[in-house]
């Protein structure tokens, strides 16, 4: 978790500055992740997914309280949404797919926005050369399961035509419901949920 759930902006940029490019792409850590940090209560296991007993910051050894389970229509999580940036298939972690189930019983949408080729690119990182490909159709259906909906930016231009979009559709919902509530949860997990960013497409924005 780069930055928790918050209401200042300039921390979330300050995360944003943080992110550390990383050789493997784990769709389905991050959505788990995500679900830990909008749901601390409901005792999700996130060990497997970081190696990790705590999240950063929390007593090694506290055993987190843990409140009764009950799933609920997929989408209807009001307070918070998903927006997970991937450039290509799930190389590590757990199963997106499974993860977006988890994501749709508690109500939660996880918008997926598809970045790079979907034709695939051979990029190299510290030495190592990877052949990374966009994998659609894992994104569509993790954005169908969860009731969000999947977006594709192949550049700079694109992206920033996806975000006014997401844009639009928070400022939508955030009007029927507890403002800060979203704000605080979308600015914490925009921060987590660039997992697997490639250093090809960065190269060519940065």
């Amino acid at each position: 978790v780069v930055q928790a759930p918050t209401t200042s902006r300039d921390d979330v940029i300050a995360a944003i500055d943080r992110f550390q490019l990383q050789r493997a792409t784990a769709t389905g850590s991050g959505i788990i992740l995500s679900l830990a940090t909008l749901f601390p209560d409901q005792g999700i296991e996130i060990q497997h997914v970081t190696g990790q007993r705590n999240f950063p910051g929390e007593p090694i050894g506290r055993k987190k309280p843990e409140k009764p389970f009950t799933p609920v229509e997929p989408g209807s999580y009001a307070s918070a949404a998903i927006i997970m940036l991937t450039d290509g298939q799930r190389t590590t972690g757990p199963d997106p797919i499974e993860a977006a189930k988890m994501a749709a019983e508690r109500g939660v949408r996880v918008y997926t926005v598809g970045i790079g080729t979907t034709q695939g690119e051979v990029i190299g990182f510290e030495g190592w050369s990877m052949r990374v490909r966009l994998d659609e159709e894992t994104l569509k259906n993790i954005a169908l399961i969860t009731r969000a909906e999947y977006f594709y930016a192949g550049t700079a231009e694109d992206l920033k035509k996806v975000y006014a979009s997401l844009s639009s559709r928070v400022v939508a919902e955030r009007k029927e419901t507890e403002v800060t509530a979203l704000f605080a949860a979308l600015g914490g997990l925009f921060a987590l949920l660039a997992v697997g960013l490639s250093l090809w497409w960065f190269g060519r924005v940065a």
